[in-house]
């Protein structure tokens, strides 16, 4: 069989090597086997000779010993033709393992001819019987190795070593269970199965025929019928593989944008998105848009936050547990966060949620006040605060000192955070009711400043789905447009010379960068601001360089987070900190608005200047209409009437002389020019 393969395919140098070894084993196995048929005819020369002896003292039992002779010999016989039987086979299979071999048949010639022990030790020289088990048991491990070994030829030498490690393994673990080493041997062959299935799919992988995008029949036949999702998913997979190495696998006649194209509207299909939102989501995450999305189709987790006003998070964990619910901490990242799993009681009608010491809060709302890092005795705004869970962390950190002011600009939105702050103790906070983007005219001068922004919520789409149908590019501009606004009005709140803050945090729910990197850009651009590190151990920097777009170098101090790696909702969260009150440009503005303003008067004055030298030197007065008469207006013109009294008055002038104005009998009026002077 051996010999076949060998002879149809070309070897290899590592085939080679292992035919090699292989040949060399054999003959060492020869070898060791001639000496055994040495030492074995030595020792029945032995035994023949002291049979003599034996038969000369005891002639009586002459016969008795001939009988024993003769059988001693022909089991001798046997022992020989099994011998050759044994090394036939061996020479067909291919022994590998020279050393166990042998032990096995020095283990059955003991068995079968207990008189190679001559001296009184034999019995124990003769090996125990679990040790007999357990080398059987080895052997037909080992056997089966072998087989696996002439199905796949490759893998043959990792065979070997593995079993020699199985065998030091064994030595060094003599110590353990027997249920212990049965567990390390599976663990052991699952690894290795693991390893030869990754092996085949690669081969099958690689040796898979390109792959061809779907026609133009194809694509109306697939319209007229209801949608095969298990087809769509099957396709979306192929066109990742082939875009993973595009320059390989891709057909002669197709561009990428042709795969691109094919891959949004089957994710689409898939996943039910509109194709604008598709587009945004292929575009940050090219090789993990798979991963994101099935994300999105998940809850998050249900996190809690404990109020460090009025309990320890030890305490409420303890609570909760005896109350059924099943919990753990958040992360090492929080102090203050409860994972909860399940629950046999209502989260938002326990006693202790009635108490205030928890309120229902996502995991990534916590991280953008831990990025603020208020401190006791601070004057804090909370910009968009609805509904109030921010608030009340800031609270908690400043242990109800200072002032809070937690304004929103939708009304009944504030009214949760008047529930909120009452039932978790909040003693320090103002809740006022402003746009956000006049604030700065209401209030300013602010130690720290948060503004957690309204955005499209792109990276909530868990929980509100008709995200993926809704937002389009209009809703994207505008959100942009009103967080650069309220941003700007954040930085005028805050004051630069505060002595213990002067930051502002910006944060957003959504993902894409035009409301988030593109924003920050802004904001640079337009204040005495700076970027620093918000302080977070954990999330994904920032974009500097974003397709067309290339941001501040400094933007990679930002922190992104995202549902596929953090198990959170998708989060963004920059800090600024104000080095100057002054605008830039402010000073620019105003000079160039009383340049204007001072020109506009200049211009009024000289047309003033115009018309009255234009009436003197008329010398007549100008015609007057009937309503120009009236008494009233007289006084008025005497007194002084006003510039553009004056400018109408300067239209309706005219030369005397120059129209005639007179009237046939028919009544009509008519207009003749003056004939010109002959000169």
């Amino acid at each position: 069989m051996l010999s076949d393969k060998t002879e149809t395919k070309k070897l290899s140098s590592r085939q080679k090597k292992r035919l090699k070894n292989r040949e060399e084993k054999r003959q060492k196995f020869l070898s060791m086997k001639k000496e055994k048929e040495e030492s074995y005819q030595k020792l029945k020369a032995m035994k023949k000779s002291k049979q003599l002896e034996e038969s000369k003292e005891n002639k009586g039992n002459n016969n008795s010993r001939k009988r024993k002779i003769s059988k001693q010999e022909s089991s001798e016989e046997e022992e020989d033709e099994d011998d050759e039987e044994l090394e036939d086979e061996s020479e067909e299979d291919g022994i590998n393992e020279e050393a166990e071999s042998s032990d096995e048949e020095e283990v059955e010639s003991s068995d079968e001819n207990p008189q190679g022990y001559t001296d009184d030790n034999k019995l124990w020289l003769k090996p125990s019987k679990r040790k007999m088990d357990e080398d059987v048991s080895e052997s037909e491990e080992e056997d089966e190795n072998d087989s696996d070994d002439d199905g796949d030829d490759d893998n043959m030498d990792d065979d070997e070593f593995d079993s020699d490690e199985d065998e030091e393994d064994e030595d060094e673990n003599e110590d353990m269970l027997p249920i212990e080493k049965a567990a390390k041997k599976l663990n052991k062959k699952q690894e290795k199965d693991r390893k030869l299935a990754e092996a085949e799919l690669q081969t099958n992988i690689s040796e898979m025929e390109k792959y061809t995008l779907p026609s133009g029949q194809e694509i109306e036949k697939e319209s007229q019928q209801p949608p095969d999702l298990q087809l769509i998913l099957q396709r979306i997979k192929e066109v990742q593989h082939v875009l993973g190495d595009f320059k390989g696998r891709r057909e002669p006649d197709r561009t990428r944008q042709d795969y691109l194209d094919q891959l949004i509207k089957d994710l689409c299909a898939y996943y039910s998105y509109n194709e604008f939102l598709m587009e945004k989501l292929v575009q940050l995450f090219p090789h993990e848009i798979s991963e994101f999305l099935e994300a999105n189709e998940v809850q998050r987790p249900v996190t809690i936050r404990t109020n460090t006003l009025k309990t320890r998070r030890r305490d409420l964990a303890q609570a909760l547990i005896n109350r059924g619910v099943n919990l753990d901490p958040i992360g090492k990242w929080s102090k203050v966060g409860l994972v909860v799993y399940d629950s046999q009681v209502p989260l938002g009608a326990t006693p202790e949620y009635l108490a205030g010491h928890y309120i229902i809060q996502g995991g990534s709302s916590f991280l953008p006040v831990m990025a603020l890092a208020p401190q006791e005795n601070e004057r804090i705004l909370d910009m968009s605060s609805a509904p109030g869970g921010k608030t009340t962390h800031i609270a908690s950190l400043m242990k109800n000192t200072g002032v809070i002011f937690a304004n929103d600009a939708n009304k009944d939105r504030a009214k949760a955070i008047v529930g909120n702050v009452h039932r978790m103790g909040i003693t320090n906070t103002v809740i006022c009711n402003y746009d956000g983007r006049k604030f700065p005219s209401v209030m300013h001068g602010f130690d720290r400043v948060l503004l957690d922004a309204p955005c499209s919520g792109t990276g909530v789409i868990a929980k509100d789905t008709e995200v993926k149908m809704n937002k389009d590019e209009k809703d994207i501009q505008r959100c942009s447009h009103l967080q650069r606004e309220l941003l700007l009005a954040a930085i005028d709140c805050c004051d630069a010379k505060s002595s213990t803050g002067g930051y502002i945090v910006y944060s957003t729910c959504s993902i894409l960068v035009d409301e988030n990197e593109s924003v920050i850009e802004y904001a640079l651009n337009k204040r005495n601001v700076k970027l620093v590190p918000t302080g977070l151990d954990f999330g994904k920097e920032g974009y500097v360089n974003f397709e067309r777009h290339r941001f501040h170098p400094n933007m990679k101090l930002t922190r992104r987070f995202y549902p596929h790696t953090h198990n959170l909702d998708g989060f963004f969260v920059a800090k600024l900190k104000k080095f100057s009150n002054k605008i830039p440009g402010a000073e620019e503005k105003t000079r160039v608005a009383t340049e204007m303003a001072d020109s506009v008067n200049v211009a009024e004055d000289v047309k003033k200047e115009v018309a009255v030298k234009g009436e003197n030197q008329s010398g007549e007065e100008p015609v007057k209409d009937n309503k120009d008469t009236a008494p009233g207006k007289k006084d008025n013109k005497k007194k002084g009437s006003s510039k553009w009294n004056k400018k109408d008055t300067a239209k309706k002038t005219f030369k005397p002389g120059k129209f005639k104005k007179f009237k046939n009998n028919d009544g009509k009026s008519k207009q003749k020019k003056k004939p010109k002077s002959k000169n």
